[in-house]
């Protein structure tokens, strides 16, 4: 060890005074008066250079650090560490740059918007720290007016050679990583990511503007086609002004545009470019999507409560960080559900009328938020209440128009692409050729023809057998010619056609659990029912009903069904997207699903809790006469010629049906049960990890002596109500809420 070094234990700055002169403090007897740094050494490569201040109450041998300081230097209190004289050049060393990035030192205390002049804390920091050495990434405490206290972090040296100025010589600055303040040097502020502190000034850091588009963003890969248009219009009046400073929106007096309403016929992209809005734009934050029947509540004051959730973010983070705030995004998917002219509706009129109030007050009201962007979708802008439609509302309005030529073109290609790189998509296919044919079709139209010419494609990969083989051979052939498409179109491709996918996917989005014989029963006996459909002679409609308890999983299992046929059109019926229809007008809906069923040779629809739909409740008994006999008209009216239609319905109240005279209509009834068998509950729950084998065992004796029935929907809910505790707790609580909710006896 040299005879310079000394070891030296780390120890706590004595008063606040002293921590925020940023200096180390030593005792004067440890190094002599001329040493004005020292470089402590906490391991191999790692040295940190500080300006010492004597202090006599320090005893000797003790380094004083305050907070900052230990943080930059990973050291704590107590910390033995090596310490010596460090000594700059005379001429060398001084800074003509400091460029440091400034917070609050609690930021979560402070929510003011007060501006700071950097010009004025330059003055300061030059007061408080000349003569000082810096390195980057050092932290250092900066106490302001008003007594508050700033964290920096060096972020940027550059020094320049003193001599060579005092010759006269224009020596350009360099970068370095360590240097003395002094009175000629320039300090730069900029504020930290995400922080409150409002600087302006001239001595305010470069500000880095970030490009509005995604560079990476391409709009073949995110499957936007013939949008281009549209899409450049709403980058250029609703997010244009979001990149501009802060300050030149307050000169201009510019207001972000806050509201977009995307209105078109059905198919034509709406939806597809508000979901894309975060991925072509430079946020991390998702956009929060939500269908306008999932506002609505019977209790006008709860479907208020979730109008404010929605915004709650927002007004949090505008609360706190002000204009640097981050760019929130809320789409509302069918806003005519919950935005119709107040006033004109007899019912519900209240309750419309007040979630139309609580989206205006929070877009255009009093508390106003500039950190939204609220974009609105719907197929019927004229139902849609004219005070949303003004200024500082949904003031950008942009009208979704079925795709021309070169729009279809787009949509193709977008379609096509992989298999054209797989060498998939046979020469004589013209895509120009395609685009021309059916020029009211959409995007959506557009998708499911190139699905439905892979699928006829795919059909030649079946032998002519009775046994379900597949022609290797013909499998490493396969490609999509120009007459599979051709089929496609003459297969009905009307332009109201497409699949209900995304709804399918939702209905089961956790996946079917195999837990037992009877879901393998239900699936093949549902495979069975697609067969049938396929194979009717002519024509004709099959409807099946999956019946059982609540929660015993009847909605996923039909939507795996439905998925598993393969059919052309697939619709989903659901008594929640006609809550706000009258019984005219829920058959008028109910009537057009199976009539746009027709448009395709093999069809499924699927309706989920029939006897919601019909709107039976147990007091009366009372229903809707005029529904169910809608239904028993339409499920027995016989398709078109050549036309196949699988109807897939649950229920979770057979008898009920039974009664109603429906029960005689279902041409097959799949009875899905609750689990009652010790082991299948075992199978479901033994992948989740929530138990170990003891506990299996013990769940396994203790189920197996009594006598218990759940559905698997309520048992995945209890696997991740327990999931959260800890691993001793989870056991004793999943086996007193199987009995406080009456599923053991």
């Amino acid at each position: 060890m040299s005879a310079n070094v000394k070891k030296m234990l780390v120890v706590q700055c004595p008063s606040e005074l002293l921590s925020i002169t940023n200096n180390a403090i030593i005792n004067p007897q440890d190094f002599p008066e001329n040493v004005g740094h020292i470089v402590v050494s906490t391991g191999p490569q790692q040295h940190f250079v500080f300006t010492v201040k004597p202090y006599v109450d320090i005893p000797s041998g003790k380094l004083a650090l305050n907070l900052c300081q230990r943080n930059w230097a990973t050291l704590s209190v107590g910390q033995e560490i090596e310490v010596q004289p460090y000594n700059f050049d005379q001429n060398a060393g001084y800074l003509c740059t400091i460029v440091v990035e400034a917070d609050y030192f609690t930021p979560r205390r402070y929510t003011t918007l007060q501006p700071y002049d950097t010009d004025e804390l330059a003055k300061e920091f030059q007061q408080q720290f000349s003569g000082l050495a810096f390195t980057v990434g050092q932290q250092v405490v900066f106490q302001i007016e008003d007594k508050k206290m700033l964290r920096l972090v060096v972020k940027s040296l550059e020094t320049v050679d003193i001599t060579a100025i005092i010759a006269g010589i224009n020596a350009p600055p360099e970068k370095v990583t360590m240097g003395r303040c002094w009175c000629k040097t320039v300090i730069l502020f900029e504020k930290a990511e995400q922080s409150s502190l409002n600087l302006v000034g001239k001595s305010k850091g470069r500000v880095v503007c970030q490009s509005l588009i995604n560079p990476d963003c391409n709009f073949q890969n995110i499957g936007i086609g013939g949008l281009d248009e549209e899409f450049s219009i709403i980058l250029r009046r609703a997010f244009a002004s979001r990149i501009l400073p802060f300050e030149v929106l307050t000169q201009l007096n510019i207001k972000h545009t806050r509201g977009i309403l995307l209105y078109g016929p059905p198919g034509t992209g709406k939806t597809l470019i508000a979901r894309q809005i975060a991925t072509m734009l430079n946020t991390s934050r998702e956009p929060i999507i939500v269908n306008g029947l999932e506002i609505l509540d019977k209790y006008v004051g709860e479907s208020k409560a979730n109008i404010k959730r929605l915004f709650a973010d927002a007004e949090e983070e505008e609360k706190r960080l002000g204009p640097n705030s981050g760019l929130h995004i809320i789409v509302f998917d069918e806003i005519d559900a919950i935005c119709k002219s107040r006033g004109t509706i007899t019912e519900n009129s209240e309750l419309l009328d007040a979630v139309v109030n609580q989206l205006l007050a929070k877009i255009d009201g009093v508390e106003q938020l500039n950190n939204i962007v609220i974009i609105g979708m719907t197929n019927r802008k004229d139902l849609i209440d004219e005070a949303l439609l003004g200024p500082g509302r949904l003031e950008v309005q942009l009208e979704f128009s079925l795709p021309g030529e070169n729009g279809r073109l787009q949509v193709l290609n977008i379609h096509t692409a992989t298999m054209s790189e797989n060498n998939k998509l046979s020469s004589d296919v013209n895509l120009k050729e395609l685009a021309e044919k059916g020029k009211n079709f959409s995007g959506d139209v557009r998708q499911g023809l190139v699905k439905a010419a892979q699928r006829i494609g795919m059909n030649r990969l079946f032998k002519a057998s009775n046994k379900f083989e597949v022609d290797p051979a013909a499998m490493k052939k396969l490609v999509v010619s120009r007459n599979d498409f051709l089929k496609a179109l003459d297969n009905n491709i009307m332009p109201a056609f497409g699949l209900s996918t995304n709804m399918l996917d939702q209905l089961f989005m956790g996946g079917i659990i195999i837990w037992g014989k009877p879901v393998t029963e239900i699936l093949t006996n549902g495979n069975l029912c697609i067969q049938m459909a396929r194979s009717m002679e002519v024509s004709g409609i099959l409807p099946v009903l999956l019946e059982g308890p609540p929660n015993s999983g009847k909605t996923a299992l039909a939507a795996q069904i439905a998925k598993n046929s393969g059919f052309s059109f697939v619709q989903t019926c659901i008594p929640e997207d006609m809550l706000d229809l009258n019984e005219t007008a829920k058959c008028e809906a109910i009537r057009k699903i199976f009539y746009n069923a027709y448009c395709s040779k093999l069809s499924c629809i699927l309706i989920d809790g029939i006897e919601n739909l019909i709107d039976y409740v147990p007091l009366g008994p009372r229903f809707s006469n005029l529904t169910l006999q809608a239904l028993l008209v339409l499920f027995k009216k016989q398709p078109p010629l050549g036309h196949k239609l699988l109807i897939l319905c649950t229920t979770s109240n057979r008898r009920v049906l039974e009664e109603m005279g429906m029960l005689s209509a279902f041409t097959s009834i799949l009875h899905v049960p609750n689990l009652s068998d010790p082991g299948h509950l075992i199978n479901v729950i033994k992948d989740f990890d929530l138990f170990n084998k003891a506990e299996l065992s013990s769940l396994h004796a203790t189920l197996r002596e009594k006598r218990f029935s759940i559905g698997i929907k309520k048992l995945l809910s209890l696997t991740d109500l327990v999931k959260v505790l800890e691993p001793k707790y989870r056991l004793p609580m999943f086996l007193s809420k199987l009995k406080e909710e009456g599923f053991l006896e």
